[in-house]
């Protein structure tokens, strides 16, 4: 009899691929975040139920990439918290230099929702955002010469 093996997911995988792959090009690698209530992150850092973090070494202490979740030390206005990642709120790892990375599906909305943030300090607008790639008529990316 044959048993059927569920492989895991190559996710944590990719993201780590990526990590490595920033910083051994010295770019700083950003990951994007759907935060939903099993996401620990400064929630004053939100915004539209998302938050962007600076994984490179520097920017962290103790980063541990697992299977099933993201967590490192990070300095938030000058405090040091603990951040949860787990792998399924992983939206994208891209480099912040070039925006070259990888964006992933989210799986199915769970029980808890996105979290929405409430009104933002002015000071907050400096967070770092994905790059938003230029649009042709038809919608899809198009490529931008600039000499």
């Amino acid at each position: 009899m044959q048993q059927t093996v569920t492989p895991t997911s190559t996710k944590p995988y990719l993201v780590r691929a990526i990590h490595e792959w920033c910083s051994d090009n010295g770019f700083t690698p950003y990951l994007a975040v759907s935060v939903t209530d099993a996401v620990q992150v400064p929630k004053e850092h939100v915004r539209n139920g998302e938050i962007v973090l600076n994984v490179s070494m520097l920017a962290t202490d103790k980063l541990q990439i697992q299977n099933e979740e993201i967590t490192f030390q990070a300095r938030f206005s000058g405090r040091v918290q603990q951040i949860i990642v787990p792998m399924d709120n992983v939206r994208a790892i891209y480099a912040k230099e070039t925006g070259n990375g990888m964006a992933f599906e989210l799986q199915q909305e769970s029980p808890s929702q996105p979290m929405e943030s409430a009104s933002l300090p002015a000071q907050q607008s400096d967070l770092p955002q994905p790059p938003k790639s230029p649009k042709g008529p038809d919608g899809r990316p198009k490529l931008t010469r600039v000499k």
